[in-house]
């Protein structure tokens, strides 16, 4: 009896023992796939996080038997990524439209406006407002005129935005508000007539004639948009975000939130190049906390493909007429860069079209030493030509993209470019020529679910399958590619790839869990997988309910 305490004593002594050994964590997650992204493309089945940040990573056995925690996870098999991070969206505007009409898949201008009734019918507003609408989905793929849309509110002012936010439809009443005649004239944009008169379509900068006669939204409804966008954005496993295009009280506000613990996503902010922004941020070099990176300047060198505003190095193949906006003069465009350069900051400027590349290329080049790791971008590169792929690596310009684009604009690009389509949305060529590149999304333009742009940058079809043999699938991504593109390389776009992106010691413990393998599943269900929980720093923000 005296030996068997003794044996008893002996293994609790051990176990008390083994334990006061282990280190202490506050999590640990075990029995799981864990994917974790490095540079070897690892897979492990435990990690543990303390203070925000994961301290140890291997089997079940090698970090249980090294740390303890009060809270174990233990995920049963189920899959674990990096957090996701949208290399490009539009994150405060995502959330200030929820309020507004949706116009997404409205199959003709008729439809259209009995949305904007609709919805106005049950949220009146003093402007009627919405975003979506694509009359490259109409039976009658041409812009229309504003005559419904003005016999349904003949006293509201009516602004409504196409689906790439490069055009827009304004009724008569906001046109009047606004100002405009068959007489006014607009740099960088156009507005369209018929018969002398204005259709009410408006193009890249004449959009902005009546959209500043719209009352700007609140600080407070402002912060009210980012919480939501957030809860929305969480719920499909992003931890990160880059938002493109933001002022400086937009900053500002996205900085309080976060140091007062609202805002907890993670916020790589381009900058809208205002003077405001210049003597608040970019002369005073990079501002970074925890959860906010300001270090880069968006600007425009055109407008979108499916509008006709895409800057092309030849006329568009069904409208000989045009080739296409500059919307920001070439001095203005070289002035920016030449700011961005002086005070470390990153150039990201959208193209979309070959001469709009070709341009910028041209400008990057006289501050780019070959060689560089300055990271400037190309956002979007969606057409480029041929003679100027090679350019990118050339001088490390980075290649940010939006697979999505390839498979919503697929089915009348080739109507635009007839043979240049070959060159357009051509994401395997532009990833080979640095080894790399980030994607995202371009939300609201596109959905905010990431796991839909890794699908179209893998599959290269639509939700619906579309085609059956994917589109142009020489360009497609393989799915290791994919799944970098949305992590560590979109940390790497923002410079953050040492702070977040993977799954390894000394970073974030930003993380994702699924019930699907992205890597090893059939493809196709992958669009349709659920995000089961969604992690920052150690801190679960969004559990799916069950």
């Amino acid at each position: 009896m005296k030996t068997h305490s003794i044996l008893i004593f002996l293994i609790i002594s051990i176990a008390i023992m083994a334990c006061s050994k282990r280190q202490k964590a506050d999590l640990i997650v075990t029995n799981a796939t864990v994917y974790a992204v490095d540079s070897v493309f690892s897979i492990a089945e435990s990690f543990a996080v303390a203070n925000g940040k994961i301290v140890a990573v291997g089997t079940n056995d090698e970090v249980l038997s090294a740390y303890s925690a009060d809270t174990i996870l233990d995920l049963k098999g189920k899959f674990v990524y990096p957090g996701f991070i949208d290399a490009h969206c539009h994150f405060l505007g995502y959330g200030l439209g929820l309020h507004k009409a949706w116009l997404s898949g409205a199959k003709s201008w008729s439809e259209v406006v009995n949305r904007l009734i609709e919805h106005q019918n049950n949220y009146p507003t003093k402007w009627v407002e919405g975003r979506g609408w694509n009359q490259n989905e109409w039976d009658v793929k041409e812009f229309p005129t504003n005559e419904l849309v003005n016999k349904a509110f003949p006293d509201k002012p009516v602004y409504i935005v196409r689906i790439d936010g490069h055009a827009a439809i304004a009724n008569s009443k906001a046109l009047a508000i606004a100002g405009i005649t068959g007489s006014t004239k607009i740099s960088g944009g156009e507005i369209v007539l018929k018969d002398g008169k204005p259709t009410g379509v408006l193009i890249d900068n004449a959009m902005e004639l009546v959209r500043r006669c719209i009352p700007t939204p609140s600080r407070v409804q402002k912060a009210n948009a980012l919480i939501i966008a957030q809860q929305n954005c969480f719920a499909v496993g992003l931890t990160g975000v880059h938002d493109a295009g933001l002022d400086t009280d937009e900053v500002e506000l996205i900085d309080s939130l976060q140091q007062a613990g609202k805002l907890k996503m993670r916020i790589n902010a381009m900058l809208n190049p205002t003077n405001d922004n210049f003597e608040k941020y970019i002369s005073k070099g990079i501002y970074s906390t925890e959860r906010l990176t300001v270090r880069s300047i968006k600007i425009y060198a055109d407008g979108a493909l499916g509008s006709r505003g895409a800057l092309l190095l030849k006329p568009y193949t069904d409208d000989p007429s045009t080739r296409g906006i500059q919307v920001e003069p070439t001095e203005k465009l070289d002035s920016v860069c030449s700011l961005a350069y002086k005070h470390g900051y990153q150039a990201c400027t959208h193209c979309i079209g070959d001469a709009a590349v070709r341009l910028m290329l041209d400008i990057y080049s006289k501050y780019l030493p070959q060689g560089n790791d300055l990271r400037w971008r190309i956002e979007h590169s969606q057409v480029v030509d041929p003679n100027d792929l090679p350019r990118y690596g050339q001088y490390n310009v980075v290649p940010s993209v939006q697979t999505t684009h390839a498979t919503s604009d697929m089915f009348w690009a080739v109507n635009r470019l007839g043979d240049r389509v070959k060159y357009a949305y051509a994401y395997q060529i532009l990833l080979d020529q640095n080894g790399w590149l980030p994607n995202g999304s371009d939300f609201p333009i596109e959905d905010i679910n990431p796991l839909y742009g890794f699908y179209a940058a893998v599959a290269r079809k639509n939700l619906n399958g579309e085609p059956q043999k994917g589109f142009q699938k020489e360009n497609a991504l393989t799915r290791e590619q994919a799944l970098r593109a949305m992590t560590i390389w979109a940390a790497k776009a923002c410079f953050e790839e040492n702070l977040k992106g993977s799954l390894e010691v000394g970073k974030y413990a930003d993380f994702v869990v699924l019930d699907f393998d992205l890597i090893n599943s059939e493809i196709s269900n992958a669009p349709k997988a659920q995000i089961l929980q969604t992690f920052i720093g150690g801190e679960n923000v969004y559990t799916k309910n069950q």
